[in-house]
């Protein structure tokens, strides 16, 4: 008998233990990984620094088209979103700053319900059930596309950067990119005025379009 069978079965087990360290590590009460982050330790990931950049409208391009299926298994598409503004959070299940700014995007996405803004992640690393136990885990209450084929990523070729996780983007009603988060969202509100304007561009940040003060939806929520 040659030992290839006997090494297979090692081969195997590690693989499926590697698979239970993951769900683990998504479904933990002490999250270690978002605690390093948070505490500057952010050692072995490779994120951006929160700039934020906003582009014109005149240089914003094409409408980005994309398609995919959800951790559900559920097919999502550009399309669903027409006529709306969309957050598109960039994310996987082992990045710590995923993790920090995971609780501030789902309250910001809740706020905007029904308010014609729209939150989607699209997880980059992980499998289906991986993705779904973060979100579990988390309380995220919007959808993320699950793009192991990197079909998504494609779609944003030139607006994101493979390396740069998390990245968040910004689409105006017309499917255009209108602005960017390199890194961990840090500052709700900054995203929170970037969704705002794109909903009405032109109303300048925080007023009614007369002037006139007025709380974003995120903020009234809070109030």
């Amino acid at each position: 008998m040659t030992p290839r069978p006997r090494r297979r079965l090692v081969v195997a087990a590690a693989a499926l233990a590697a698979v239970a360290f993951l769900l683990a590590g998504c479904t933990s009460e002490n999250d270690a990984l978002a605690d390093q982050y948070l505490n500057g330790d952010n050692k072995g990931y490779i994120s951006g620094d929160g700039t934020v950049t906003e582009i014109p409208e005149a240089e914003r391009g094409e409408p980005v088209e994309f398609a995919g299926t959800d951790e559900d298994g559920a097919p999502i598409s550009s399309t669903d979103y027409a006529g709306e503004v969309l957050v598109v959070n960039f994310w996987y299940a082992g990045c710590a700053p995923c993790r920090a700014e995971a609780p501030d995007l789902q309250k910001l996405s809740a706020a905007y319900e029904g308010e014609g803004a729209s939150f989607l992640g699209v997880n980059v690393r992980d499998q289906a059930a991986t993705a779904k136990a973060f979100s579990e885990n988390y309380g995220i209450g919007y959808p993320s596309v699950v793009d192991t084929d990197g079909a998504m990523q494609l779609a944003f070729a030139g607006k994101i950067s493979p390396k740069a996780v998390p990245t968040t983007l910004v689409l105006d009603k017309e499917g255009r990119v209108a602005a960017r988060i390199v890194g961990r969202v840090s500052e709700p509100s900054i995203l929170d005025t970037l969704i705002t304007s794109s909903l009405d561009p032109s109303a300048e940040p925080g007023t009614d379009g007369s002037g006139t003060a007025t709380p974003t939806p995120a903020a009234a929520g809070a109030s």
